[in-house]
């Protein structure tokens, strides 16, 4: 099959796209034809060698949104011919290639009424943010929610999901993003270039962060007294006050949540995000074009 894998560590440039085996499965695992999979920063964090445990060749990727062509003796959710998404599991090969072999735990059904470049794009960005909404956070109706980085792909989702659940968002974007997160349901958008947002936002209930580093730091700020707060753009840090929560969301894989995500989708609760679609043979583009952070939506293989 066709994949785009690393054999080391480095740059956009250690993307090969050549020949890797077909995967078979085990008798717990379904086989799916990957019709799109998505570009995650976790992708190029770990081809750049931030998340090691791994074993080369390795084939990145983490959304899949495809076609079940084969089971294995133990399966019974699904059969061939079946539409499905998933996210893979961490250390494993990944969606970046025309063929992925799965555990049927942790695969979903595809959300009727989008195509696959859609259920690929909303996969683990759906996956996060109900993880950190919904389990993390525990948001309720009336809140007050800050989210950092509006205009990525788990920061879209979770504004339209905050939005749903009936509370009040207020987001960080660049001032050419503004439209695209206020279309997005967003009440307040901040330009994180002209303002310092831990002047502007205070008292809210909750946050999640998909920035890191001492952005999320000073997203603490922003907190009331008992207030909560998510991060997936690194490590939780410690707050200084005892009266704050600091967690990291667990996005936990299962088939449970792949089609919490699928009942949102098909409900109108969430809508896909803008997509920016390559053939697998443009992984080095795309790469950079996504370490850049500076694109709204999501980018897009489009397998098969």
């Amino acid at each position: 099959m066709k994949a785009v894998y690393i054999e080391r560590f480095g740059g956009p440039e250690v993307l090969t796209y050549g020949e890797r085996p077909d995967p078979v499965p085990a008798d717990d695992e379904i086989l799916i034809d990957i019709a799109a999979a998505s570009v995650n920063a976790a992708d190029w964090k770990q081809r750049r060698g931030l998340d090691a445990d791994i074993a080369f060749p390795h084939i990145l990727g983490r959304d899949v949104s495809g076609t079940v062509t084969a089971i294995g003796a133990a399966v019974t959710m699904f059969r061939p011919g079946d539409e499905v998404f998933a996210v893979s599991l961490r250390g494993k090969d990944g969606g970046y290639a025309e063929k992925i072999a799965l555990q049927e735990t942790i695969v979903g059904r595809k959300p009727a009424g989008i195509p696959h470049a859609e259920a690929a794009a909303m996969a683990l960005t759906g996956l996060t943010a109900v993880s950190a909404l919904e389990e993390t956070l525990r948001l309720q109706p009336g809140e007050t929610i800050l989210i950092q980085g509006g205009a990525g792909g788990v920061a879209g989702f979770a504004i339209q999901f905050a939005k749903h659940i009936g509370a009040r968002v207020i987001t960080t974007a660049s001032a050419a993003n503004h439209d695209y997160v206020r279309g997005l349901g967003a009440d307040e958008v901040i330009d994180y270039n002209a303002v310092d947002f831990t002047r502007a936002v205070e008292g809210c209930d909750a946050a999640l962060d998909t920035v890191g580093g001492e952005v999320a730091e000073r997203t603490l700020r922003t907190l009331r007294a008992g207030g909560r707060a998510a991060f997936i753009g690194g490590p939780a840090p410690a707050p200084d006050r005892p009266d704050i929560v600091s967690l990291k969301p667990p996005a936990t894989r299962s088939t449970k949540a792949m089609n919490r995500i699928a009942e949102l989708i098909e409900a109108g609760a969430v809508r896909p995000p803008k997509i920016a679609l390559y053939e697998l043979s443009q992984a080095v583009d795309a790469h950079r074009v996504s370490e850049s952070r500076h694109f709204q939506g999501k980018l897009v293989f489009k397998v098969r």
